[in-house]
């Protein structure tokens, strides 16, 4: 989650700071539109693979999945806050971003809640489901990262968050396929637990 955490900072940091809180940004050329679409998928992408992580989760009873999930969740938080604020003033990108930061707060909550429920039922997570899984999110977040690289330098700190947020979140990926290697081979809950915790740190 650390890459989302991050990502999320910098874009409330540059949707608050004085540049004008009403002046409008100037309207979106043909590099723009690109970066739009590029956005939009890439928040759809996140979006989705979300669902499939909560999914498979919930099936093997890993925290470490649940809490990446929240890290795409986040993700597409951001991207979707990205295409909000291409066009808007900057008043209206801050009045978005503290609404985002409140609602994701609750399911971060959730994952810690699903960490507490383990130490109660500490049965390790199937391994193969969750190293796939991990497998898949590397793919999303990589590909996420190409659709991104061009555009990182493009309307500020607010898409470069974002290209930065794909680029990180492969190292929970990585992390999370080496908890499933280790729960693998130690038939335990704790690369699982030890993943999550690592994500919230």
């Amino acid at each position: 989650m650390l890459g989302g955490r991050q990502a999320l900072a910098e874009t409330l940091d540059a949707a608050t700071e004085d540049t004008g809180m009403d002046r409008p940004v100037p309207h979106v050329n043909t590099a723009g539109a690109a970066l739009r679409r590029a956005v939009r998928l890439v928040a759809l992408l996140n979006l989705g693979y979300c669902g499939i992580e909560v999914a498979v989760a919930l099936t093997i009873g890993s925290v470490s999945l649940f809490a990446d999930s929240i890290d795409f969740l986040e993700d597409a938080a951001v991207n979707g806050l990205i295409l909000v604020a291409l066009g808007r003033s900057a008043h209206r990108r801050a009045l978005v971003g503290m609404a985002l930061a409140a609602i994701l707060l609750a399911p971060g909550l959730a994952t810690l809640w699903t960490a507490w429920e383990k130490f109660a039922v500490p049965v390790p997570p199937a391994p193969v489901p969750l190293s796939l899984a991990g497998c898949g999110a590397l793919v999303v977040n990589l590909g996420c990262a190409l659709l991104l690289v061009r555009f990182r330098a493009h309307s500020g700190s607010l898409t470069r968050a974002a290209f930065l947020s794909a680029r990180n979140d492969v190292l929970a990926n990585i992390a999370i396929i080496a908890a499933g290697l280790g729960t693998a081979l130690t038939v335990s809950l704790w690369p699982d637990l030890l993943v999550s915790v690592w994500g919230f740190s």
